[in-house]
């Protein structure tokens, strides 16, 4: 019996969502072909008047690489889904659940097999969170695949961050200028950022964005590739979490921060 998966897909995310989840609850819910795809929610903010950042991972890695990032987002005032996606591995003692299933499934795992992932997560998180904005966040070759999805897929999103995207799909058959083509069609808000000598690999991407709520920021600092620029261990990370903190007040303006009723501002 052949299952039509995609149909599946879209009645999993449109049934009445009644469970509660707390800050760091895994759940899993369904890619477009099937596969489960596992996240971990990081929502304290309860009153559905938050937005919702989405959070994809680089290559080799895991939802842990938000380990640290998702909490101090939320004390800013946003909530967070860290997410697996099936092209990738570990990350701080957090195995890739999702890329663990695809494997003993036989599914392709490279870069491109985890664009339905993404469009997958977003769809959920729109569903259950998204009343203030949906907002992806990539890191290396997903920042690239978070942009494309923005030109390609507008209802989707409603800003995007992207740490260290680049032309990484040639190799997949892509032509040189895939993600930089779907840029010409982004209006939402963009950030781009990574480590200062990766500037170039996404310079044509940056000026192809059609928005005119776009930030692109480089650092004086050698940097880091990808979200883990943001990690606590990197002298430099509070810069960045600095260009990231005030993009995202200024275009999606958290209802309540953590931070402004005394929690650390160094957290």
């Amino acid at each position: 019996m052949r299952h039509n998966y995609k149909s599946l897909f879209l009645i999993f995310l449109l049934l009445p969502f009644t469970g509660k989840l707390s800050a760091g609850e895994l759940v899993t819910f369904p890619s477009e072909d099937g596969l489960l795809i596992t996240a971990d929610v990081h929502a304290p903010h309860k009153n559905s008047a938050a937005p919702i950042i989405v959070l994809f991972h680089q290559a080799g890695s895991s939802r842990g690489e938000y380990a640290e990032i998702a909490p101090w987002l939320n004390t800013l005032g946003y909530n967070c889904i860290a997410v697996d996606q099936r092209s990738g591995g570990s990350m701080n003692g957090i195995q890739n659940e999702t890329a663990i299933r695809a494997e003993n499934e036989n599914r392709p795992t490279g870069y491109i097999s985890a664009l339905p992932d993404i469009k997958a997560a977003l769809v959920y998180a729109r569903r259950h969170y998204g009343k203030r904005g949906v907002i992806a966040w990539g890191s290396s070759y997903s920042a690239a695949l978070v942009l494309k999805v923005a030109g390609d897929s507008p209802a989707l999103v409603d800003g995007v961050l992207a740490f260290s995207p680049g032309e990484y799909f040639e190799r997949a058959g892509k032509s040189a200028t895939w993600i930089q083509d779907s840029a010409n069609n982004i209006k939402v808000p963009v950030f781009i950022t990574s480590a200062r000598n990766e500037a170039d690999q996404w310079s044509g991407i940056f000026s192809a964005v059609a928005s005119s709520r776009k930030v692109a920021f480089i650092p004086e600092t050698a940097g880091r590739h990808g979200s883990r620029a943001l990690w606590r261990k990197y002298p430099d990370s509070q810069i960045y979490r600095d260009e990231a903190k005030n993009f995202l007040q200024r275009h999606f303006p958290a209802a309540f921060s953590l931070q402004s009723a005394g929690k650390p501002s160094g957290y």
